[in-house]
């Protein structure tokens, strides 16, 4: 919850709007009897109230009067709620206290987006310098934390040790990856000591980390539960406990306890997960049975209905791949037959290729998605052309891998390799990488082994017809004009069957120095359906510098004034000129008598 107080009219203007745009997530704190949701009072009294009640708060007050309120408030990084001041002219979102832990950067961002003109003041070191926080991963981390990421920060060498393959994102330079036997040092007691500089460690193992160590807790692992009716929660956590312990693994990296859907109320394992700060999950005994397991027993079978509780639930809580870390044991308690069992599952983890889509060229309209995946990926594969575009917008250490026209059958393997090597990769194409871009190609070498997103962008038609006014307000098709991998008897198919249809077409790559009959031909093939009159758009470099825009008629249109870069645009019968743009009609009830 998000805590809101103002002390004035316009902050309580500023106030209100937040308010509408996060309905279920804010909770307004009155000051000076305003008649609103939680109360009239001082505004010390208001900041008291929210400080203690909400995750975090926004301030319509300065900088300094806030710092005062909250000072005798304070108790710790991790307790504490983040906390955004907002001046009096919304001007500025500035997070003031728990940028990373309180969520205050995050949310001076979105403070700023709603307040059109407000612009977020985030001063955290790493966000500051483009480094990602190692408390900023979504992955609890422990050890030296704030020595590590000084170190990272000031360029001194780091190590990357990962025990556990994890898509991480990019980070800079002096953070090299160990490789080999390095690899296995985990920069505890046991491995290099302090005077080998600083190390950041992926790993589900339970080693203590020296001082110049920081530890990242991979969700790798998933504990499976059974026990009888009535067991103690005492009884079975302790068994949980024991058994991460004798294996040697973290409880930080449990994502879950695993058990059978007859023991979902059962009090003792409900106990257990809640202890260990994890969600409780349950399978019908039906999918557990069916899972292979090295200690089948009658015992639960008779029970419940599957001969296995402990070790199915793990390793379908952990997917396909999943390695049996724990076999299952019993708990071992004094004067009494054990109740609880339980094993534990280590899943694999794989790499993760997003496909993002860059719009046609404006930064402006490259979506919020595709910049935080662009953030987040530690590769980045693409077209020289479109890597300048949003070469900026990486971290440091980005590494980038870039090539050429011609080479899209090269940047899908090396996309999909990349991802099946464990990174966190980043194909990208101009406007929708799914339309005519990169994402066919790479799905089509990608298979199970690696996480797909797809991040949609701004096609170049859609950009275009922004431009022309409203062409495609009804039925319409994309019919790219290349035949470099499409046969011409195919798209003269295609084309054809648009004209009969009487869909308003867009034609992508419609001419170039090599191929410049094609256009024409598929204009006359337009033509043998469509009047001379009919509009037609024209639009080159939509969104960038350069671009060009204009409304004329199938007709009139002169193929010697398109190439590679421009979209060309054909309205169907019913499209018509309004004012000089090209509208093609729904077919709305209402504008009938118009």
């Amino acid at each position: 919850m998000v805590g809101l107080v103002s002390a004035t009219a316009a902050g309580r203007r500023a106030r209100d709007r937040l308010a509408a745009a996060w309905p279920e997530a804010t909770r307004v704190y009155d000051t000076g009897g305003e008649g609103g949701t939680a109360g009239a009072g001082t505004v010390r009294e208001a900041v008291t109230r929210a400080f203690a009640e909400c995750d975090r708060l926004v301030c319509f007050l300065a900088t300094g009067a806030t710092v005062r309120l909250i000072a005798p408030l304070l108790g710790g990084k991790a307790d504490d709620p983040g906390v955004v001041c907002v001046d009096e002219a919304q001007r500025y979102a500035v997070a003031l206290l728990g940028g990373h832990a309180g969520g205050a950067n995050d949310l001076a961002h979105a403070v700023a987006e709603v307040l059109h003109g407000c612009r977020p003041v985030v001063t955290t070191a790493t966000d500051a310098a483009g480094v990602p926080g190692l408390d900023t991963l979504g992955l609890p981390v422990e050890g030296a934390v704030a020595a590590v990421s000084r170190a990272i920060l000031d360029g001194e060498p780091v190590r990357l040790v990962r025990h556990s393959v994890l898509p991480l994102p990019a980070l800079p330079p002096n953070v090299t990856e160990a490789t080999g036997s390095a690899a296995q040092s985990d920069g505890g007691p046991g491995g290099r000591g302090a005077d080998d500089g600083y190390t950041l460690l992926v790993s589900d193992r339970a080693a203590t980390p020296g001082d110049r160590t920081a530890v990242l807790r991979p969700p790798t692992l998933a504990v499976g539960v059974g026990a009888s009716r009535g067991a103690p929660a005492d009884e079975v956590a302790a068994l949980v406990g024991q058994a991460l312990a004798d294996a040697g693994l973290s409880p930080l990296s449990v994502t879950e306890l695993a058990t059978v859907e007859a023991k979902a109320g059962e009090e003792g394992i409900v106990e257990a997960a809640r202890r260990l700060g994890v969600p409780l999950r349950t399978y019908p005994a039906e999918e557990l049975a069916a899972v292979p397991v090295p200690h089948p027993s009658d015992a639960p079978l008779a029970a419940v209905g599957t001969p296995s509780v402990a070790e199915a639930a793990a390793l379908l809580a952990c997917g396909e791949g999943a390695e049996l870390v724990v076999p299952k044991r019993k708990s071992a308690p004094e004067g009494r037959a054990a109740m609880a069992t339980c094993a534990v599952a280590r899943r694999r983890h794989r790499g993760r290729l997003a496909v993002v889509g860059l719009g046609p060229g404006a930064r402006d309209l490259l979506t919020p998605r595709a910049r935080d995946e662009l953030r987040r990926a530690s590769v980045v594969v693409g077209l020289d052309q479109y890597v300048d575009q949003i070469r900026d917008l990486l971290r440091p250490g980005t590494r980038v891998l870039e090539s050429g026209l011609g080479a899209e059958e090269e940047r899908a393997r090396t996309a999909v390799a990349q991802a099946r090597a464990g990174h966190a990769v980043a194909l990208i194409g101009s406007g929708d990488a799914g339309v005519y871009a990169m994402a066919s190609p790479a799905l089509a070498e990608a298979s199970a082994d690696i996480d797909v997103v797809g991040v949609p962008g701004v096609t170049a038609a859609l950009a275009a017809a922004a431009l022309l006014g409203a062409p495609l307000g009804h039925d319409h098709v994309s019919i790219s004009l290349s035949d470099l991998h499409t046969p011409w008897e195919v798209i003269e198919r295609r084309v054809r069957a648009a004209a009969e249809s009487d869909l308003v077409v867009t034609f992508y790559n419609p001419r170039s120095r090599g191929r410049d009959w094609q256009l024409p031909k598929a204009l006359a093939l337009l033509a043998e359906h469509r009047a001379p009159h009919t509009p037609a758009g024209v639009v080159r470099n939509a969104s960038r510098p350069g671009e060009r825009t204009t409304v004329t008629t199938l007709g009139e249109l002169d193929p010697e004034t398109v190439d590679m870069m421009t979209v060309v645009t054909v309205g169907n019968t019913a499209t018509r000129t309004v004012a000089g743009r090209m509208v093609t009609p729904r077919g709305y009830r209402w504008q009938e008598s118009r």
